[in-house]
């Protein structure tokens, strides 16, 4: 393996979660090596790592390291060792990766599953639920639907379209209800996008996930995203930790701070018992991007309104497992005017993400 591709892949553990991120996103292959001024491996961070971090409170400038007390040794492989071994390690300790070390234990090379196997599976599909009315960005959206607003030199569903197209998604549906013509004549059969899109019209609307009732069940995992957000987040890490948890439903979430500006007093009956002069509370909150497998598609409705959160509640009741899934990389929900202003001069400045 080339030596740029190597120094890509490895860290020293006394680098930051947040520079984990960024090496796994910069080299593209869901892990970080973390080793010596030597070269030899230390142990390996693993993007579900980093994402279970976030869910733990850990916070991103804490030292790498700290996520290896966590984690047993990581599985290794001589560098020669043929694709059939390596294949089975993979099988028998479930992962994705492998690090390809010389005799003195320094990293050489990192073999994947994906280079080792074609996809086992379909393509993933997607979904993006665009009917909404937009109530709150009036008066912009009373002569377009919100996906229909532009940002920057393009419409909010085209740059959604885009990043599925980037994540090697090819075939989608858009599920519509309000001034739907538009998003039709804008999109048409995706073909100038270079992808596949059909259509789910909702006759009346049908909240945030009823539209999923409509189209014939899927027969493989199944992205559905909300036609008012735009994000960079990794759709193929995100796959993998939905995979890896072995989950029928993952959902992307997203931390949220909110500064009470008062003092909180807590109580026990009419006793003062402590007073929190303006706390700060942090909060996990949905950031409207859903991994489905089939099966969630018996708790649909049909020709009913049915929001995603009735879904999760109705998946989690029947003893299913969903997953959450921090969202790390750029992410806004374009609901009010003052997130249409900020997405604008995101653009202006450099783009999401």
């Amino acid at each position: 393996m080339d030596a740029l591709i190597i120094q890509q892949l490895c860290l020293s553990p006394d680098n930051s979660i947040r520079q984990a991120m960024s090496c796994i996103d910069l080299n593209g292959r869901g892990i970080a090596l973390l080793v010596d001024q030597n070269g030899r491996l230390i142990g390996t961070i693993t993007d579900g790592d980093v994402r279970r971090a976030m869910l733990a409170g850990i916070g991103l400038d804490t030292a790498v390291s700290v996520l290896l007390e966590r984690k047993q040794q990581p599985v290794t492989a001589l560098i020669g060792t043929s694709s059939e071994t390596l294949l089975q390690l993979m099988r028998e300790h479930t992962i994705y990766q492998i690090p390809l070390l010389d005799p003195a234990g320094c990293v050489v090379g990192l073999v994947t599953l994906g280079e080792l196997l074609p996809p086992s599976r379909p393509p993933l599909q997607a979904v993006v639920m665009a009917g909404g009315f937009g109530m709150r960005l009036r008066p912009l959206t009373e002569d377009l639907p919100k996906p229909m607003l532009p940002v920057g030199d393009r419409p909010i569903i085209e740059h959604i379209v885009a990043r599925l197209c980037a994540a090697g998604i090819r075939q989608m549906s858009i599920a519509t209800h309000y001034k739907s013509e538009t998003i039709v004549q804008h999109l048409g059969n995706g073909q100038k996008f270079g992808v596949n899109i059909s259509y789910v019209h909702e006759e009346r609307p049908l909240g945030t996930a009823g539209a999923l009732g409509l189209m014939t069940p899927w027969e493989t995992t199944l992205l559905v995203i909300n036609g008012d957000i735009l994000t960079s987040l990794n759709y193929a890490l995100m796959m993998a930790f939905h995979q890896e948890n072995q989950a029928v439903m993952t959902v992307a979430v997203r931390q949220y701070d909110f500064q009470v500006p008062y003092g909180v007093v807590e109580m026990d009956g009419i006793d003062i018992r402590r007073l929190s002069e303006k706390p700060r509370l942090q909060f996990f909150v949905n950031a409207g991007v859903y991994l489905l497998e089939p099966s969630v598609y018996q708790y649909i409705p049909t020709q009913q309104k049915f929001d995603m959160t009735e879904l999760i509640t109705r998946v989690v009741a029947e003893n299913q497992r969903v997953v959450s899934f921090p969202v790390s990389e750029y992410w806004l929900d374009i609901g009010q005017h003052a997130d249409y202003e900020k997405v604008q001069a995101d653009f202006r400045l450099e783009g999401p993400g």
